[in-house]
């Protein structure tokens, strides 16, 4: 690979990072403008909104956009880049790290900072308060990963999680389009169910067996940040369980609907 992606020699890390931090801020803002510009012009119901639907609805523009960027990037660097593979150096694997995998974080960091900033300028029309510890504890995790370049193996497992934010927004786009009770509703509520099923509950679960057997890695991470490894997943965890519950009764729901129509 080249040695711009997996060498990381520069002396100016520090920079790099806060310029990916606001990269990811500068993308947030760029697609936000952007699909308040394109959504008229496909979408007739937009003009219909109100001034808090279309926020909501340009905000969910630039979530979607970044869980398609850190999901793929995420993928690429757990599953196809040699960085995380156990036999391929003798690096301890929680202390791999590369210029990626730092962009990532970085972006995704500059991401959070700016959703949970609209989060609490909008509260609570955009999230309540288990929205906004999500973000908190997503934030503080990806920060201590960044800084330290420890444990970004699991960061990027949790970031992958985000490939189920473009299904939960369709669902969303569509309610707010009066397109509750069309075939595509009722599919993208079906796959929505199995992409958390698998990216938010099952990889969880390999998270945390991947966790207990390296543990004599998992207790390298500096203090903080090992307590922090130790916490937050699992609290991540209740809320996937809460939400994929929440996810379950609404296919459930949308399936009866569709069949009584029929």
């Amino acid at each position: 690979m080249p040695s711009l992606l997996f060498d990381y020699e520069s002396p100016g890390k520090e920079f790099h990072w806060l310029l990916s931090v606001f990269a990811g801020i500068l993308m947030c803002r760029t697609v936000y403008k952007l699909t308040g510009v394109v959504s008229p012009l496909f979408f007739d119901g937009y003009a219909k909104l109100s001034d808090a639907g279309k926020i909501e609805w340009d905000n969910r523009g630039f979530s979607t956009f970044h869980a398609l960027v850190v999901a793929a990037a995420s993928l690429y660097l757990l599953l196809f880049s040699d960085l995380f593979d156990e036999d391929s150096r003798a690096e301890l694997m929680i202390n791999r790290r590369c210029t990626l995998s730092d962009t990532v974080l970085g972006i995704s960091l500059g991401y959070f900072l700016s959703d949970i900033a609209m989060i609490i300028w909008q509260y609570p029309a955009l999230g309540g308060l288990e929205f906004v510890l999500h973000h908190l504890l997503s934030m503080s995790s990806i920060f201590f990963s960044l800084v330290s370049g420890q444990a970004q193996f699991y960061i990027l497992m949790v970031l992958f999680t985000e490939s189920t934010t473009p299904f939960i927004n369709l669902r969303w786009y569509l309610d707010a389009a009066g397109q509750k009770n069309s075939k595509l509703y009722t599919f993208n509520g079906a796959a929505l169910f199995l992409v958390w099923l698998v990216a938010r509950i099952l990889l969880f679960i390999f998270f945390f067996y991947h966790m207990f057997t390296h543990f004599d890695q998992v207790k390298e991470v500096f203090t903080l940040g090992f307590y922090f490894l130790l916490a937050v997943p699992p609290v991540l965890t209740a809320m996937n369980l809460f939400w994929f519950w929440k996810i379950a009764k609404g296919l459930v729901k949308t399936i009866s609907k569709a069949r009584h129509r029929e």
